[in-house]
């Protein structure tokens, strides 16, 4: 979302945007190895709301030759700077002829941030429980942010305001011949797997008017266990809301689809993964209403990546790196150790 709230600036400064999408060498080259494949995050990016068109393969440095290509006025950057693998200024060009803009980043969420979280894979920050020695052994400094929080949560530095809300909710009513269909679930560090399923819906009606039910955090917790979910209600509506098939987000939904909140939407059809369905607290199934009238419908997104599989990622590449440096030390020692050698034989 913090991403989305950036496209969202950009897309308020002209009539036309245009994002450039990296591909995995570029961004392996400069910043480490991509969580997402090049061809998720083009589908990503063109998932959200306030982008016309992707340039897939942009160059990590943005040239005039770039911009013209794509016959661009200005391009548009958040106010932190980004730097090539020698330190130069990515957006020095186009900066030095004026066809720059800066948006401002969103407060209280940076990637680093995210995979701090993903890396606290424990119980601990959904519970009021004291933090003990276990909960410790399983911490990581990944988990500080740039600003240095607390090396032992993997709680949220976001804080919801209703003007957030607002700037990226569509605010359109449904109208009169436009299907009503609800999901419902945690959409948790909205991803590839959420946008496939949410377009499969999209394309179930004419006219569709989707609404994502929202889970509060502790029903997450409860349904899906260890640390999950990774981001809280607030960051996670808005996730949700950046994302061009959804038109409404319940936040906050309950776990069982009622007749209350059906008649409330005046609700057509109600649609669930392919993911397993967890039974509500008291053994009942969550969408017995909708089933017994007939409304209810199983969609296939044909995505097989869930966040626990994104998690998976993110450890993987950390175990990498961890083994990559450990090498890297051993043969700087190696080499030390040489020339101390050679010294010694000189003398």
């Amino acid at each position: 979302y913090g991403h989305s709230n950036q496209l969202r600036q950009a897309r308020a400064m002209g009539d036309y945007l245009i994002v450039g999408v990296h591909t995995d060498e570029e961004i392996a080259k400069h910043k480490g190895p991509p969580v997402f494949t090049q061809e998720e995050r083009y589908k990503m990016v063109q998932a959200i709301k306030w982008v016309d068109e992707i340039a897939p393969g942009a160059p990590y440095v943005t040239t005039l030759e770039t911009l013209d290509k794509y016959n661009c006025d200005f391009c548009v950057h958040g106010d932190d700077i980004t730097l090539t693998i020698d330190g130069k200024d990515t957006y020095e060009e186009v900066k030095t002829v004026g066809r720059y803009r800066e948006c401002k980043r969103t407060q209280g969420v940076s990637t680093t941030d995210l995979v701090g979280r993903m890396l606290l894979m424990t119980k601990a920050h959904h519970s009021n429980i004291d933090e003990d020695l276990d909960y410790r052994k399983h911490t990581d400094n990944f988990g500080k942010g740039p600003k240095g929080h607390s090396p032992w949560t993997g709680v949220s530095q976001f804080l919801q305001t209703s003007q957030k809300i607002i700037q990226f909710a569509s605010g359109k009513e449904p109208q009169p011949g436009d299907t009503i269909i609800y999901v419902a679930g945690a959409f948790d560090l909205f991803h590839i797997g959420h946008v496939d399923f949410l377009e499969k819906v999209h394309q179930l009606a004419e006219k569709p008017y989707i609404i994502a039910g929202l889970h509060f955090d502790q029903e997450v917790n409860r349904y899906k266990g260890k640390n999950y979910p990774i981001m809280n209600i607030h960051e996670r509506t808005l996730s949700v809301l950046a994302c061009r098939y959804v038109s409404e987000v319940v936040i906050g939904a309950p776990y069982a689809v009622t007749a209350d909140l059906l008649d409330h939407f005046r609700v057509t059809l109600v649609c669930h993964g392919m993911t397993e369905v967890v039974p509500d607290k008291d053994g009942s199934d969550p969408y017995e209403e909708p089933k017994r009238r007939g409304i209810f419908q199983l969609v296939d997104s044909g995505s097989n990546l869930t966040t626990d599989l994104i998690v998976q990622r993110i450890i993987k590449n950390r175990l990498e790196f961890e083994a990559r440096n450990q090498k890297k030390e051993a043969k700087e020692l190696a080499v030390l150790e040489a020339m101390k050698r050679l010294e010694e034989e000189k003398h």
